[in-house]
């Protein structure tokens, strides 16, 4: 049961009864009854699908829709926030315009919606406000590379969709010879502001590097900390490690990704999820059923394969399957 219900869900069910009650008062008055053991409204919105570009058409599940809380079913979308750029996660079509987006997460979240009958437009937000505009009600949902921790669990209910670890960016060539976690004491690093990754250095640093911390510099975007590294303002960048290797393509051998043999996947791996108002755990549920489908039926695979990001795929959608 429900402690409480997200703003913008507890608008939508507002406009749900209201237009109940008219359509009880326009049956009277052609003398019908109103059937009230009737279920939450079929979603009109996505029910044709979708055509994804390099993975294919995505058609809705009659079993999965009827899953969905009636206020979302009676919207026909869920919203999506989410802080581009972050590549390979989410990214703008074109650089200037703020209203497209692209990317693996985009690709999925319209997959995951019109499985479920639902259109998911995205809209763009600050990333450390992605968690407080959820629990303000801004949108239904958010996604964008974030890290399913136990932190945001506190708010959030997330259903995870891949896992992946901290990666370290260095220069072409790496001319300091760093090849750990540990080579980073004592050295100017940057990483994104809110990140997982401010956190994870602050408490390596404390832990292992003794009289020689860490000095970390944080931006407000991915992007903007890689920049400080190309302006040899820092040694490295810390950040979610395949958005990195998605940035090391890019320079062209400006940068290079840290291979470190002990950690493959990154440095304490743990499930990237899109993230709900823990008020709404019916919609996370029926989110995650939408998931499995489409890991079944091998549409997720084709997803991540666009991306090239095959090596972080799970094989079971999971809910709330944070490490740390």
């Amino acid at each position: 049961m429900r402690s409480h219900t997200s703003p913008g869900l507890r608008a939508r069910r507002l406009a749900a009864v209201a237009l109940a009650g008219a359509l009880v008062v326009g049956l009277g008055a052609c003398g019908g009854d109103a059937d009230s053991s009737e279920g939450a409204p079929a979603a009109a919105a996505g029910a044709d699908g979708v055509d994804i570009e390099g993975v294919g058409s995505v058609e809705a599940d009659d079993t999965l829709t009827k899953m969905l809380p009636a206020e979302v079913a009676s919207a026909e979308k869920i919203t999506v926030a989410t802080n581009a750029p972050y590549p390979p996660f989410i990214d703008f079509v074109e650089e200037g315009n703020t209203e497209d987006f692209t990317g693996l997460d985009y690709d999925l979240l319209q997959a995951i919606a019109a499985r479920l009958g639902l259109a998911a437009p995205f809209e763009q937000q600050p990333f450390d406000g992605l968690v407080p505009g959820l629990k303000a009600g801004k949108s239904d949902a958010i996604v964008g590379g974030i890290t399913d921790n136990f932190e945001r669990q506190a708010t959030a209910t997330f259903v995870d969709y891949t896992a992946s670890g901290t990666g370290i960016l260095v220069a072409g060539g790496n001319p300091e010879g760093i090849a750990t976690m540990d080579d980073l004491c004592g050295r100017p690093v940057s990483a994104q502001k809110g990140s997982k990754q401010v956190d994870l250095l602050a408490d390596f640093s404390k832990e292992t590097c003794g009289s020689s911390p860490i000095e970390v510099t944080t931006f407000p975007q991915n992007t903007d900390a890689v920049q400080a590294l190309l302006a040899n303002k820092v040694d490295a960048v810390v950040a979610t490690q395949v958005n990195l290797v998605d940035e090391a393509k890019k320079l062209s051998g400006k940068a290079e990704v840290v291979e470190d043999p002990d950690n493959p996947n990154g440095y304490q791996a743990s499930p990237n999820g899109i993230g709900f108002d823990k008020a709404d755990a019916d919609l996370a549920t029926a989110v995650q059923a939408a998931l499995q489908s489409l890991m079944d039926d091998g549409t997720y695979a084709k997803i991540l394969a666009k991306w090239e990001m095959e090596p972080i795929g799970l094989d079971k959608a999971t809910i709330d399957a944070a490490i740390d």
